[in-house]
């Protein structure tokens, strides 16, 4: 099943969407927002199914389902709480910097608390007042939404509380994060709002490429219309959804509507530094990456952060080539 939140006021309308995101039909006789189907997705979950499934029938003819006037699945959220699943992509920030990686970040999942309350549409602006010296970057990842998750929970039994997954932009100011680690307080005004993919869908919808809490399927970034990057998000993820689900829950519940967020999607290659696509590998999934990389092999990084007018496009697709969230399509435009 796949579902959407269509524009309307301040937490959009309910929609379900069909698998090849062509047709939408109002799902609001059912639950108003995305946040009131969570609230309630014992019983919320089973009549979007059978919407769902008369959509993909033919039953219900739909609407012509529109990309750009989707909102992010939720446009504000209880709760966005962001890891570091793929350690390789830490382990090249310690390098680039000469730093040690202590033992503990193979065995305990770094997370950050971000803003939750300003999503950007995955078509919106990417608006910032100067992009010199912020060091503007995307983060291509993958996302999921839980129902109420109860304190304590195992990694294990916390898989059961994944309720729908998408795909996210986590944009982050490369420029402005060093100052702000080194108030040892975290990030704050490093981290914008990030953007989600117009569709979620359940777990069950992703077939045999959803495994353990794992979604093994490249995750495929364009950089001004050019594949910057295509990992797969199933491979060198050191931490699955229900570890991280976990780690967030271990002092205190999540309410339903909490997204958990894996963290830059980052493949090795034999057992070192991924290659850009255009030498054969499979690229990154944000600009760090490849500057990271470039600052170990010479010493210095040449590939800039973006500016205003480039553009980023993320999307992840089935082995059938069929989009399965839809686009995050991108611009950094400067604000007025």
């Amino acid at each position: 099943m796949k579902v959407a939140s269509i524009k309307s006021g301040r937490d959009g309308q309910l929609y379900v969407v069909n698998n090849a995101l062509t047709k939408m039909v109002d799902a609001t006789d059912i639950a108003p927002t995305m946040q009131a189907a969570l609230d309630d997705w014992e019983n919320i979950e089973t009549q979007l199914e059978a919407r769902f499934e008369q959509l993909e029938s033919g039953e219900l003819a739909g609407v012509n389902f529109d990309q750009t006037a989707c909102h992010s699945p939720l446009p504000r959220a209880y709760q966005w709480a962001d890891g570091s699943a793929y350690v390789n992509h830490v382990e090249l920030v310690r390098k680039a910097r000469n730093a040690e990686m202590p033992a503990t970040f193979w065995t305990e999942p770094l997370m950050y608390q971000g803003g939750s309350d300003t999503f950007l549409a995955p078509h919106a602006p990417i608006l910032m007042p100067q992009s010199e010296g912020f060091g503007i970057d995307f983060e291509a990842e993958v996302a999921v939404i839980t129902g109420d998750v109860p304190m304590g929970v195992s990694s294990k039994d916390a898989l059961n509380y994944i309720n729908l997954v998408m795909i996210v932009n986590d944009v982050s100011l490369r420029g402005l994060i060093p100052g702000e680690l080194a108030k040892g307080f975290g990030f704050f005004q490093s981290k914008p709002s990030s953007a989600f993919s117009p569709v979620c869908v359940t777990p069950k919808a992703l077939g045999n490429a959803w495994n353990t809490g794992k979604l093994a399927l490249p995750l495929c970034s364009r950089y001004n219309h050019e594949l910057f990057g295509k990992p797969n998000a199933g491979i060198d993820m050191t931490f699955h959804f229900g570890e991280l689900i976990a780690h967030a829950a271990k002092t205190r519940p999540l309410a339903a509507g909490s997204i958990i967020g894996s963290g830059t999607v980052s493949n090795k290659l034999n057992d070192g530094p991924g290659k850009p696509v255009t030498q054969g590998g499979v690229g990154y999934s944000c600009i760090a990456e490849i500057r990271m990389i470039e600052t170990i092999e010479n010493g210095q990084a040449s590939t800039p952060f973006m500016s205003f007018n480039d553009n980023i496009q993320i999307e992840m697709f089935d082995e059938n080539g069929q989009s399965i969230f839809g686009q995050i399509n991108q611009d950094v435009v400067q604000a007025q």
